[in-house]
């Protein structure tokens, strides 16, 4: 069987699942798990493909901010001649939720683990106030995605991130995602940008991302979001749901990378393959919604990291289709085509 009737056969499998049940549930109360399947088709922002280049010259252009490309149109790799092209790959999905073990892009499936992990206590906004009034504690589930790939849009390219859909990392069970004296381990300078200067920066930040493109050197900000660290789940400056969701999953990006389970995929370093980025650099993501409410058009419908949340659609969490969050992960890619 090819791998375009295997793919069809998952999505008719998954359809038939979402046509018996609601895809988020009215009734939504505090500790349900709600959220639907991810339609390949028609819950895609499939124009946050473009824009497209060959070298510096974009030969699909688009009104989307788009990092530093190679300048010449042409590349080696080894003895290997290519093209030098750049494009924006759909690559992972992302539930984000507060609620432990809750899969919001498997159709707010809630799985019980059978042993208390993942289980400390969650807090969310609060209307009551107090020292937790704007505390949340986030956990992300990470799901290979590589949809350009599935559905074979474009043949024996091999730049493209091959493989089948699969979960490669549950937060839940990571002891560093929901403990910041632990999550020292892998941030330690963070104590470096604890400080009122470090994050007066950030403002400048989030001019950048909202504009263009987040700025890779004020590494520890994530623009209009917050600050970086630490890189785990909990967000003790929550705004609302979309901004704190956010927050965790680009924080868990940036957790991947330095823990060397993601890599560079972008500029000239990535023509011939991808390389470490222990420090991500956040030109090189953009966060579609998916869940509860699908952004597929419109500039900020796959935002960069830490681009103001007020120009994203309205109407993105709201009681009658729950608060858990997902997201598509678009990947920027440069690579020596053949």
């Amino acid at each position: 069987m090819s791998r375009r009737n295997r793919f069809l056969t998952w999505i008719c499998s998954a359809l038939l699942m979402l046509s018996l049940s609601a895809p988020a549930s009215a009734d939504a109360g505090p500790g349900k798990c709600t959220g639907k399947f991810v339609n390949p088709i028609t819950d895609i922002c499939w124009s946050c493909l473009f824009p497209i280049s060959v070298g510096s010259l974009k030969i699909w252009p688009s009104n989307r901010p788009d990092p530093d490309n190679p300048d010449l149109p042409v590349c080696l790799c080894g003895i290997r001649p290519g093209i030098a092209m750049g494009f924006w790959e759909p690559v992972r999905l992302a539930d984000v939720s507060m609620k432990p073990w809750c899969f919001v892009n498997l159709g707010g499936m809630k799985i019980d683990p059978g042993f208390d992990i993942g289980f400390k206590t969650m807090a969310g906004p609060s209307a009551v106030g107090g020292a937790t009034q704007y505390h949340s504690q986030w956990h992300v589930h990470w799901y290979a995605y590589p949809l350009i790939y599935w559905m074979e849009l474009v043949a024996d390219f091999l730049c493209l991130e091959a493989g089948s859909v699969d979960i490669l990392y549950v937060s839940e069970i990571d002891p560093l995602w929901q403990d910041s004296e632990l999550t020292a381990i892998i941030n330690p300078e963070s104590v470096l940008f604890a400080n009122p200067l470090a994050l007066a920066a950030c403002a400048a930040d989030c001019v950048a991302a909202t504009s263009k493109l987040p700025s890779d050197d004020l590494f520890w900000c994530a623009g209009c979001q917050g600050t970086m660290y630490p890189l785990n789940g909990n967000v003790s400056a929550t705004i609302g749901h979309v901004q704190a969701s956010r927050l965790a999953l680009s924080r868990f990006s940036y957790k991947l990378h330095r823990q060397l389970v993601a890599w560079g995929t972008m500029g000239s370093k990535g023509l011939c393959g991808k390389y470490l980025m222990p420090v991500m650099r956040k030109q090189q993501y953009r966060f579609q919604a998916t869940n509860p409410n699908p952004q597929t058009k419109g500039r900020y419908a796959c935002a960069p990291i830490g681009a103001s949340t007020t120009f994203m659609s309205a109407g993105q969490v709201y009681p009658a289709v729950g608060e858990d969050m997902g997201y598509l992960v678009w990947r920027k890619r440069n690579c020596c085509a053949l």
